[in-house]
């Protein structure tokens, strides 16, 4: 799987982007300009950045994501326990819960996926 990872103010635009798509490259930075407070020159090098990564597309001047938001962080997820914990869902679990509480309503969701899966 090759990595894909988004700074603090990459996912922002992320953000931006699978909140309005499909969008125009104007609308774009139109509303980089409102919420990052970005310059258009900044809006397309980071745009052009995130096609290069194959997260968003650009065809006749609109903006669409390849990959989704729940994908993307799907992948992040996996990425994560496979980084942090050699791939191990059990040892990711086992030092998530050290720290917090499951309520019994999550614990019956985490056995219900488990089932299912």
């Amino acid at each position: 799987m090759n990595e894909i990872k988004l700074g603090l103010v990459e996912a922002r635009f992320a953000e931006i982007i699978w909140s309005n798509e499909p969008m125009t490259t104007k609308e774009l930075v139109s509303a980089c300009q409102n919420e990052l407070q970005w310059k258009r020159t900044t809006t397309y090098t980071v745009l052009k950045k995130l096609c290069e990564k194959g997260i968003f597309k650009t065809e006749d001047s609109v903006v669409t994501s390849i990959i989704k938001k729940d994908e993307f962080y799907s992948i992040q997820s996996e990425q994560f326990v496979e980084e942090t914990f050699s791939g191990s869902l059990p040892a990711f679990i086992a030092a998530f819960t050290k720290r917090k509480n499951l309520s019994e309503k999550e614990k019956e969701e985490i056995k219900r996926m488990i089932e299912k899966f």
